[in-house]
């Protein structure tokens, strides 16, 4: 099966302020947020970029998503560098963050129609696609209720719908479930697996275990900006289970062997 993202070497570091660096608790002056990155995801299959805060995870997909460039290294995302084609790479990707901030004053209704004619979207092909994921994840009775009025949970909904307006191949969500409630996050993480059921190419980050384990495919374990493990679900995991298989990865990362 082919490989519809290629990650390879990538390296991003950031300037620490003053005041970062007492809170990072640190005299460096710049931060090696992802170190000599590394692998790939397969067409048609979900990938859990799992680690703990401050691994690396966000920087990596803003990066994937042409928000940021690397210091060094490239990706190739169905075939395009999100180094030298990110307009190419942007029209072709879906991309959800948890700090995607929808303006207050729009309804669902506005913003849909917003981002799909800025993709380029057929009006009755984006009416139609509306339509049915209004009505999936019961927007339809919010269309046209201002963001600022709806639940933490139904805003996570129109900004999942709104990254995928142009239904794109090759899809990128940052903690998707993230601060959700129990409801509002099995409706997550079924679309994600209808996607998947489409044909998609998913990759998500994540601390959560049972996320992972439930719905992908294939995993990387990333620490301090390093992947340190990458491959098949089943064959990463073997006989344990994936939170055992981290804490023995993260403990010999950070020095804590016995």
């Amino acid at each position: 099966m082919e490989n519809v993202l290629v990650v390879k070497n990538m390296v991003k570091t950031f300037k620490l302020s003053a005041k970062q660096q007492k809170i990072e608790k640190t005299n460096l002056k710049v931060k090696v947020a992802v170190n000599d990155l590394s692998f790939t995801v397969k067409k048609g299959e979900i990938y859990g970029l799992l680690g703990p805060n401050g691994a690396g995870k966000t920087t990596t997909l803003r990066m994937l998503a042409t928000l940021i460039k690397p210091d060094s290294g490239d990706a190739e995302i169905l075939g395009k560098s999100v180094v030298a084609s990110p307009d190419e790479v942007r029209s072709r990707i879906g991309f959800l963050t948890s700090e995607l901030k929808l303006e207050d004053f729009f309804t669902p209704n506005y913003l849909y129609d917003y981002f799909s004619a800025l993709h380029g979207v057929d009006k009755a092909v984006a009416e139609n696609r509306k339509r049915n994921l209004f009505r999936k994840f019961g927007i339809d009775k919010f269309a046209e209720v201002k963001i600022a009025d709806l639940s933490t949970g139904m805003k996570q909904k129109v900004s999942l719908v709104i990254s995928i307006v142009h239904d794109p191949d090759f899809i990128i969500f940052d903690e998707p479930t993230n601060g959700l409630d129990v409801i509002t996050a099995r409706t997550v993480t079924d679309f994600l697996l209808d996607l998947k059921s489409q044909g998609k190419t998913i990759i998500i980050s994540t601390h959560i275990f049972s996320l992972v384990e439930k719905i992908c495919d294939s995993v990387g374990i990333i620490i301090n900006g390093k992947t340190v493990l990458s491959g098949d679900l089943k064959s990463v995991v073997g006989d344990s289970n994936l939170e055992d298989v981290f804490f023995e990865l993260y403990k010999k990362e950070m020095g804590e062997d016995e």
